[in-house]
């Protein structure tokens, strides 16, 4: 399949692009508001790559020419640029196509990080809300450490969750997902469901800061 990856040169676009091109075999295009910088990013990554021995072509682009050319619209942007990223492309989005955000809202004080979801309940139903007619939205990847997804000598050994109400476009996704070595997919039911798989990340985070040794966690349910 073809994937965008809007916002692809930030952390976690970045995680994802590299180990989707690693692992599959589906083609990835890099998105961002500045083309130019989706183009060099793609080109980076293509090194990266190719000094792994993998040789294969990653496109970079403005988010709303990869958006035309993808079946599946990944939008690694921040939590408050997620709807507006949705809304900016909508219209180069065609019907079956699959939009996945992997955001989650945080506040930060002295204490650590905290849950923030917006009024609808999470930021993953807030998303939802931008989708065109004919679109399925999934949450997908919301718990995975950027940087341990980035760097492709790390065993990830984790699981993630899937919410969304399409059980077809959850399979999609959980199909694409579970391409990448070590990576399981839990089904977490549907977008009503996705404040308690958002909430993991700020604990997550704040387990992290608090414990030596522990950086990049994910979780691994037995």
């Amino acid at each position: 399949m073809d994937i965008a990856i809007l916002g692809g040169t930030g952390d976690i676009g970045e995680g994802l692009a590299l180990r989707l091109a690693y692992h599959t075999n589906h083609a990835v295009l890099i998105g961002s508001r500045d083309a130019e910088k989706a183009e060099n990013k793609a080109g980076e990554y293509e090194t990266e790559l190719d000094s792994r021995g993998v040789e294969t072509t990653i496109d970079g682009g403005a988010n709303a020419d990869v958006a035309t050319l993808a079946d599946v619209v990944i939008v690694a942007v921040p939590p408050y640029y997620v709807t507006d990223t949705i809304e900016a492309v909508a219209a180069d989005l065609d019907a079956g196509d699959i939009v996945v955000t992997p955001a989650t809202g945080m506040d930060r004080d002295d204490d650590g990080f905290h849950y923030a979801p917006p009024p609808a309940g999470s930021v993953t139903e807030h998303a939802a809300s931008a989708v065109p007619d004919g679109v399925e939205l999934v949450g997908a990847f919301h718990n995975l450490a950027a940087g341990r997804l980035a760097n492709l000598d790390a065993d990830l050994g984790v699981d993630t969750f899937v919410v969304g109400d399409d059980d077809d476009a959850k399979g999609i996704v959980t199909d694409i997902a579970e391409g990448i070595a070590d990576l399981r997919v839990l089904d977490a039911g549907g977008l009503g469901n996705a404040a308690e798989v958002e909430s993991l990340t700020p604990l997550l985070i704040n387990v992290a800061a608090n414990n030596d040794g522990l950086h990049d966690l994910g979780l691994e349910l037995k």
